[in-house]
């Protein structure tokens, strides 16, 4: 892999703009992930794909405050998988089980079904900054991600689309070669014959990381493989792995907890250390601050009732 190419995102139309694409060459978040977590062979493929596709699905998101957010409960051993994405392609994920390693599969391929399982669900959160945010479940078909996300855009959103996620990594030390996403998502009044063609070059499209492992730019490789489909790109950004978390956001959570729970851990531990799930960053909180906030969380919030449940 070359380590000094960028990723990108890249949103674009085909066909006389009938088809609507968005792709991803990610290798530089996947690999920022497995080195946060940890991650074994097997969970840096399967966490890189549901991070590539939430990243692919968050690049048009229009505010600051706007967010996707995905999570595979599969029943598998390697747990439950999360990905949050942010505006521009931002994500961060975690997974509860990362150094689960697992043998190849049948296809001598890593075995991400068997790691993510197939008996649960996937649940989508979009929260575009309303009063409600939507969320959508789907059950799981296949465990292998990339098919999980078609049949959701299908079933959920009544969005046939075609998904293609492929991470690549390195047989002895597990650093990422290459990962790669692609959705294509006809627009309504798409022709069937246009359809039909995008479907015979499904064997095409599941090439797409290796063309990046090759050392292709996600440009190059998509005006290959989009030779002869009137191929327009409209927007690039550049994705990325970054983590939001702030002490301010974890005193938050903190004060959230109420008085009674946080005198419990006052009285108790006499402090506390909270860690980030997506990044693995440690906050230590001592007992002056947890007394601080403890006052806080006692201060009624501006205009609340300070007269109870008296009527």
């Amino acid at each position: 892999m070359d380590t000094e190419k960028k990723d990108a995102l890249i949103g674009g139309l085909l066909l006389g703009r009938s088809v609507n694409v968005i792709a991803i060459s990610g290798a530089q978040l996947v690999e920022e992930a497995r080195r946060l977590h940890g991650l074994s062979r097997v969970n840096t493929a399967a966490l890189g794909r549901l991070l590539l596709a939430v990243s692919m699905m968050s690049a048009r998101l229009k505010a600051d405050t706007d967010s996707v957010t995905v999570t595979f409960a599969g029943g598998g051993p390697a747990g439950n998988l999360t990905a949050v994405g942010h505006v521009g392609g931002i994500v961060k994920g975690c997974i509860t089980n990362p150094e689960l390693e697992l043998p190849p599969n049948a296809q001598g391929k890593l075995d991400v079904a068997g790691a993510v399982g197939t008996e649960g669900e996937m649940r989508v959160i979009r929260d575009m900054s309303l009063k409600e945010p939507y969320v959508g479940r789907c059950a799981l078909v296949s465990g292998e991600i990339a098919n999980d996300f078609a049949n959701y855009f299908l079933v959920s959103e009544q969005q046939p689309s075609l998904v293609y996620l492929g991470v690549r990594v390195e047989p002895v030390s597990g650093a990422v070669r290459s990962a790669a996403g692609l959705i294509l998502a006809p627009l309504p009044g798409c022709p069937e014959e246009d359809i039909e063609r995008l479907e015979a070059l499904a064997p095409e499209i599941s090439g797409l990381s290796g063309y990046l492992d090759e050392g292709e730019d996600l440009r190059t490789a998509l005006s290959r493989l989009f030779d002869g489909f009137d191929f327009e790109i409209s927007d690039e950004m550049t994705p990325a792995y970054r983590c939001d978390c702030s002490r301010e956001r974890l005193e938050s959570v903190i004060i959230s907890l109420g008085e009674r729970e946080l005198t419990d851990i006052i009285e108790k531990d006499g402090e506390a250390e909270l860690v980030c799930s997506f990044c693995n960053k440690h906050y230590h909180f001592s007992g002056e601050e947890l007394t601080a906030l403890l006052e806080q969380a006692r201060t009624p919030a501006d205009g609340a009732d300070e007269a109870g449940d008296a009527e």
